[in-house]
């Protein structure tokens, strides 16, 4: 007698989108596995990636401390146009490589709260709600 094996075609399909905009923006295979195990081990945030599949927008939730994946893509622009020197969002901002950041930054937050209250209160421009 074997064994059935079970297939959940939602997943899949959800993996394969995450591995597309990684490969988009120019994420490692470990960079897209890591970020893949954070969304299986999170229910939410999982939930919240699907949506941002299916609407091309980020949801209200999950949200941690307050802060909210907007506010993590957000505090991700704000860093890069840091890093680029440029003082604001210009056109060679990739918006995806920003939405990947904050769904990281969002798993990153829920387990370590303080540290990144602390780096988002150091920024400017977040939305969040008290």
């Amino acid at each position: 007698m074997s064994a059935a094996i079970l297939f959940d075609q939602r997943k899949l399909k959800v993996y394969d989108g995450l591995v597309r905009l990684c490969e988009y923006v120019g994420y490692s295979e470990t960079w897209s596995d890591e970020l893949w195990s954070e969304l299986l081990a999170d229910a939410q945030l999982y939930h919240a990636f699907v949506y941002y599949l299916e609407h091309h927008e980020l949801p209200e939730s999950p949200k941690c401390e307050g802060y909210s994946l907007t506010d993590c893509y957000v505090w991700q622009i704000e860093r890069d146009n840091l890093r680029k020197d440029t003082g604001k969002n210009t056109a060679g901002c990739n918006k995806e490589d920003m939405v990947l950041q904050a769904f990281m930054t969002m798993a990153k937050m829920k387990r370590a709260p303080e540290e990144y209250i602390r780096k988002f209160r150091d920024g400017k421009g977040m939305d969040q709600i008290m």
